[in-house]
């Protein structure tokens, strides 16, 4: 059995999401499980190269893990042969750099979103890698979601009818860093850097609504920071100059409304940390992050409006669990494999810098429609 090594240069895994999702459950799962069969038999074989700006974190990150190969130094890493792919999971400030970087060294380039921090920035990068003749991609994880892929299901089998709405819901309380640390990074909470809950999470819903439900036309929003002052990792008080809550309305194709709400600054009092209802005429779901519940027409009981009277139905109790059906395995590592096989030539990718400046383009919507008070048409991009 033929086994083809490929050397992936991973920047920013000493970050959270960068060391859980990537490093820890997809690239070293993917060796753990012997590497990535294409169809003529070859076994992909991820070799990572750390990098990051801490020696001492990626000392010690490496010696948990048994890698040897770490630098604080990219260019060092990129000037390798062996490398073949870059992996961009830093703050999105440094990001284009970084990706631009990668592309003139002649690597493929998989990065987190968002892609960059504006959409003329995100299509330049585009249209660099497609001139460089090199793959690219970017991270698309919550359509790997279990409970997302049985929405899809179901909007493919078509159990909705005609689809009427969608009401999202998103977030969870960080805390301040004050009396209890923060479990997100403080520069999420300065736009400065790069931070931002529209910026961050309209990437997320604008390829969960095309992909799952149906293509975005408009968006109006109302953000918020509510928390305006933070306390940092080294327990410094700072402005928190970024939104932390946006409350927005996008229209679909066929005239379906969507309605998400996204903060931090909210405490959780439903199944799951994010939720996707859709109502059709035929049908309704409720998607989490791993469950999917249904109540079709014909199942559907009459409440009455009585403020008198305490309820006596159990709403929740109505609605049925949709089966998994299938076995899920995580969904950072589900997309590595498929970004790994298309860099070896197999398949295609359809997540890619365009995909990511879509969702740039959301976000940099979003913004400005919160600013002018309007609501906005998204155009359609092109390349």
């Amino acid at each position: 059995m033929a086994r083809r090594s490929i050397g992936i240069v991973m920047n920013g895994v000493t970050g959270r999401m960068g060391y859980r999702q990537h490093l820890l459950r997809s690239i070293l799962a993917i060796r753990e499980q012997g590497g990535v069969r294409t169809d003529d038999g070859t076994v992909l074989w991820p070799e990572p190269v750390l990098v990051g700006r801490s020696e001492a974190k990626l000392r010690d990150l490496a010696g948990r893990h048994g890698l040897t190969a770490w630098t604080t130094d990219l260019a060092e890493a990129l000037a390798r042969p062996e490398t073949e792919v870059y992996f961009d999971a830093q703050v999105t400030g440094a990001r284009a750099a970084a990706i631009r970087a990668a592309v003139a060294a002649g690597k493929h380039v998989y990065t987190e979103k968002p892609l960059a921090e504006d959409l003329a920035g995100a299509l330049a990068l585009a249209r660099l890698a497609d001139e460089a003749g090199v793959r690219h991609g970017v991270v698309q994880d919550k359509l790997f979601l279990p409970g997302l892929l049985k929405l899809k299901r179901l909007v493919d089998g078509g159990f909705f009818g005609r689809i009427l709405s969608v009401r999202g819901e998103f977030g969870y309380w960080v805390f301040e860093g004050g009396w209890q640390d923060a479990q997100r990074p403080s520069w999420n909470y300065r736009a400065e850097d790069g931070g931002g809950i529209i910026l961050d999470m309209f990437c997320h819903w604008r390829y969960v609504l095309d992909g799952v439900v149906a293509p975005v036309r408009s968006v109006q929003v109302l953000g918020a920071t509510h928390i305006p002052e933070r306390v940092d990792e080294d327990g410094k008080p700072y402005a928190a100059t970024a939104d932390d809550a946006a409350y927005g309305i996008f229209e679909l194709d066929g005239g379906i409304v969507a309605q998400i709400n996204s903060s931090w600054a909210t405490r959780v009092f439903r199944d799951e940390l994010v939720e996707f209802q859709v109502d059709g005429t035929e049908g309704s779901a409720v998607a989490g992050l791993r469950r999917c519940r249904v109540q079709h027409r014909a199942m559907t009981p009459k409440p009455v409006w009585n403020p008198d009277l305490p309820a006596t139905e159990d709403f929740r109790a109505q609605w049925q669990e949709i089966p998994d059906n299938a076995e899920f395995g995580n969904g950072f590592k589900a997309q590595w494999e498929m970004f790994l096989r298309h860099v070896a030539g197999e398949g295609d990718f359809p997540w890619d810098f365009y995909a990511g400046a879509r969702g740039v383009q959301l976000a940099e919507l979003g913004l400005r429609a919160w600013r002018e008070g309007r609501r906005l048409e998204v155009p359609e991009l092109t390349r």
